[in-house]
């Protein structure tokens, strides 16, 4: 029977339709091979045949198939004859998923079938069954409407019985009947039918049509006219489903024997705690039970908690241990039980230990110690009180985190600290929920109990550097961490039980704040680390950074001794950084080369000044720029405030004969483009006042550039200077090398205030600028300018970007004075 070993068979929609016992008994009286024999040779078959295309399958001949008809063109071809007296054509088509096949999309061989039986649903499809016939090629294409019409050519399947035929055919057949054994769902008449055909093609064909082959290796079994070799690639098929088959037979009879074993192991293991609960003995299940609930008492969790923990350990108590939900109850409880509940470090409120602590770590700082302290006093008097939400905002290397473990050291609390770097699934906050294979609490938790306390010092590393995707938004999920009035309930998506974190005494870091979402930022005290002057950078190296690499390189103040000239020398030649880390660096560099000579006996002691750091360190990497970079028209110096500090910015203006458009390069952001325009409509709308001639805009084209095109820019506080590039250029006056400027500028040409302050002037002072062009509304922010960083600094506060351009250019005034006319006496 052509349904035999599978009952889904193919037709022309896209799925397949199931067979029942009753429609196999109905179809398998045309099965015989026989009757097919007698069809071929009886039978005229027609020279043009309407085609039916079939997806996902292939039809061969003596088999019965039914099909269920879906497509318009399909059912106008069973409308041209009746059942029993039509002949078509089943061709398989390459693509399944064209739905309008034309005859590039089918193969040129098929199987021509008769129409056996049509039965039309109510719901408007048709199925019937049809039986294969003999394959046939498409010769022409003759029609495409109203359904595809062909000349086709019959072929005939060539088979001598000889020898080696007799062999393939007793192969095969003994190979599908272990297979009809091994496979539950064949009946048993599939394999009297088998026995029963004799002829080699139509026993080829038979199992052809049965064997599970993807559509390509079918199509190549019926275009193989030569029944031998068709039956060779049939037993090679056979001998892979087979093996396929006794494999999972295999696997099976395993499976059965293992849950005999474990039926009998659970079995035996019952009456095991029968016998010792007789003798008054508790097996190593019931110790294990025992040891548990005794935890949760002593845990301290609120009673909420202990009464969730208490009905999972009943639960546990109950499922056998070989459950899989035995081991995910078990971590369960191990967490909930090692979760630090009751647990708190007592603070130290010594103030006066306490910024002993601070200053002994970290130099100056006053503004971050003077709120420790505070917070440290307000603890004092009220020891009830919330912990602060700090955020530390500052570049690289100016001790953000270290400060952290400080204040930790300082209060007697444990110091905690993850890195939220790059971090983007929001449960490596919230934590999995059970329901996932492995899953865990999310970090806050799981450090909170390695640090076995509840009220840490816990340090959020890099808030900066959060990212987000479809897995979630981890800063939408720190919400609740960092806001006090929700943390006191913050629930774990594992532990599903809200835990206290009020405790906790949050610090969040960053180098920007511009990359906080608001609604983080809001719910955060920031604190500014800006970077340190020259004068701090000396103080810090000499108390902290150089004892602890003299320590580190196996050397003493006697070994080596580094000179301030020397340390100045490294710090304005060989950093240009906010924080102190190259610093360091350097100095580790000149500890190991006197560390080198020292171990090969050259020398037992070296004092390294300013003038012998070129041998160690190689020469000066940075120096100043400023002559070089603005001794010709369209050049200004803007100061500009980064993630990593304070840096100087050089804008550059060329003209050149054209319609008078802008271009703009150099990597600027959206914000410094518009700067850029603003500027040049500025000056276009000043040119008389700035005595330029009006028609030089029309004439010219103009490109504005900031070097450094790598380097991505942005910001609206190099306003000043690009407006003060363009206005030499176009006044061909240079301006002075020693000025730098930064400011906002408006359409009306005002200079608005701008940020980072602190860091700009340290850039200034380090770059040797003499004078500094600022809004006149950021003068009363200079009192948080430290005085050492002012030192030496000339700054002329202007309230409009016309007055900015006097003082870079050094004039009086803009406009040229005209030369009044002298009339000549005769």
């Amino acid at each position: 029977m052509a349904t035999g070993w599978k009952n889904l068979m193919p037709f022309d929609g896209d799925w397949m339709i199931e067979v029942t016992p009753e429609e196999t008994s109905a179809i398998e009286p045309f099965m015989t091979p026989s009757k097919s024999d007698k069809m071929r040779q009886s039978e005229e078959l027609p020279k043009e045949v309407g085609i039916m295309p079939i997806r996902n399958a292939v039809t061969f001949p003596g088999t019965v198939s039914p099909l269920a008809v879906g497509r318009k063109s399909s059912k106008k071809l069973l409308e041209s004859g009746e059942a029993g007296e039509l002949v078509i054509g089943l061709l398989s088509q390459k693509d399944p998923d064209i739905e309008e096949p034309d005859f590039d999309d089918l193969y040129k061989i098929g199987t021509l079938a008769s129409v056996l039986k049509v039965v039309r649903l109510p719901q408007g499809s048709i199925h019937l069954v049809v039986h294969g016939i003999t394959r046939f090629k498409v010769i022409s294409p003759v029609a495409t409407e109203p359904y595809l019409r062909a000349k086709i050519k019959p072929l005939h399947s060539t088979a001598k019985m000889t020898k080696q035929i007799k062999a393939l055919m007793v192969n095969v057949r003994n190979s599908a009947n272990r297979v009809i054994s091994l496979s539950p769902n064949v009946p048993e008449e599939a394999a009297v039918l088998l026995e029963n055909i004799d002829e080699p093609s139509s026993l080829a064909d038979f199992l052809a049509a049965n064997l599970n082959l993807d559509l390509t290796r079918k199509q190549e079994l019926l275009e193989e006219l030569d029944a031998g070799k068709r039956l060779e690639k049939i037993s090679v098929a056979l001998a892979q489903q087979l093996e396929v088959l006794e494999l999972s037979h295999k696997i099976q009879g395993r499976v059965r024997e293992s849950v005999d074993k474990n039926q009998r192991e659970y079995y035996l293991q019952e009456q095991l705690k029968a016998i010792q609960s007789e003798l008054g003995q508790d097996d190593r299940r019931t110790q294990e039970i025992k040891e548990l609930r005794e935890c949760i008492e002593k845990a301290g969790m609120p009673e909420k908690v202990k009464k969730e923990a208490l009905r999972e350990l009943d639960r546990l108590s109950k499922i056998p241990s070989a459950s899989p939900d035995y081991t995910v109850i078990r971590t369960y409880l191990d967490w909930v039980c090692e979760l630090p509940w009751a647990v708190k470090t007592e603070d130290q409120l010594n103030i006066k230990k306490a910024r002993r602590v601070l200053n002994k770590d970290h130099y100056n700082l006053a503004k971050i110690k003077k709120r420790i302290l505070e917070f440290l006093a307000v603890r004092k008097l009220n020891p009830s009180g919330k912990s602060p939400i700090l955020c530390f905002i500052g570049p690289p290397g100016v001790g953000k985190t270290s400060l952290g473990q400080s204040i930790a050291r300082a209060m007697g609390r444990k110091f905690v600290r993850i890195s939220l770097g790059g971090m983007r699934d929001e449960a490596e906050i919230r934590g999995h929920r059970r329901t996932y294979i492995g899953a865990l609490p999310g970090r806050v938790l799981q450090e909170i109990r390695k640090c076995g306390t509840q009220n840490p010092v816990f340090m959020l590393d890099e808030l900066d550097k959060l990212g987000s995707d479809f897995r979630g938004d981890p800063a939408s999920a720190l919400l609740e961490v960092l806001d006090p009035e929700q943390n006191s309930t913050f629930t774990d998506h594992y532990l599903d039980q809200p835990f206290d974190l009020s405790g906790v005494m949050f610090i969040g870091t960053a180098n920007y704040d511009d990359p906080i979402p608001p609604a983080l930022h809001d719910r955060m005290e920031i604190l500014e680390l800006p970077g340190y002057t020259t004068n701090e950078k000396i103080n810090i190296a000499k108390k902290y950074l150089l004892p602890r690499q003299l320590k580190e390189n196996g050397l003493n103040d006697k070994t080596l001794e580094i000179t301030d000239d020397a340390l100045l020398k490294t710090i304005k030649g060989y950093c240009r950084e906010a924080g102190v880390r190259e610093l360091e660096r350097n100095i580790a560099a000149i500890c190991r080369a006197v560390a080198a000579k020292i171990a090969e006996g050259k020398i037992k002691q070296q004092k390294v000044d300013a003038d012998g750091l070129a041998k160690i360190l190689g020469p000066v990497r940075y120096e100043s720029e400023l002559a070089m970079r603005t001794s010709t028209p369209g050049v200004a110096t803007a100061l500009a405030y980064t993630p990593y500090g304070g840096e100087l910015l050089f804008i550059e203006t060329a003209s050149m004969p054209g319609k008078g458009e802008l271009q703009l390069t150099g990597q600027m952001g959206d914000v410094m483009k518009e700067s850029a325009e603003a500027a040049f409509s500025i000056i276009k709308s000043q040119a008389r006042q700035l005595d330029i001639n009006p028609d030089v805009f029309s004439k010219n084209d103009f490109h504005v550039h900031v070097p450094e095109g790598a380097i991505p820019k942005d910001g609206p506080s190099a306003g000043t200077a690009m407006y003060v590039s363009i206005a030499s250029l176009l006044m061909r006056k240079k301006v002075r090398t020693d000025v730098a400027m930064t400011g906002e500028i408006t359409l009306r040409g005002l200079v608005l205030p701008i940020g980072g302050l602190k860091e700009k002037i340290l850039a200034a002072k380090q770059s040797g600028i003499k004078r500094v062009i600022l809004p006149k509304r950021n003068k009363k922010n200079m009192v948080e300018v430290p005085a050492e960083a002012k030192k030496g600094l000339k700054f002329k506060y202007v309230e409009s970007a016309s007055e900015g351009l006097k003082e870079a250019l050094g004039l009086r005034t803009l406009k040229k004075t005209k030369k009044r006319k002298t009339s000549r006496r005769k």
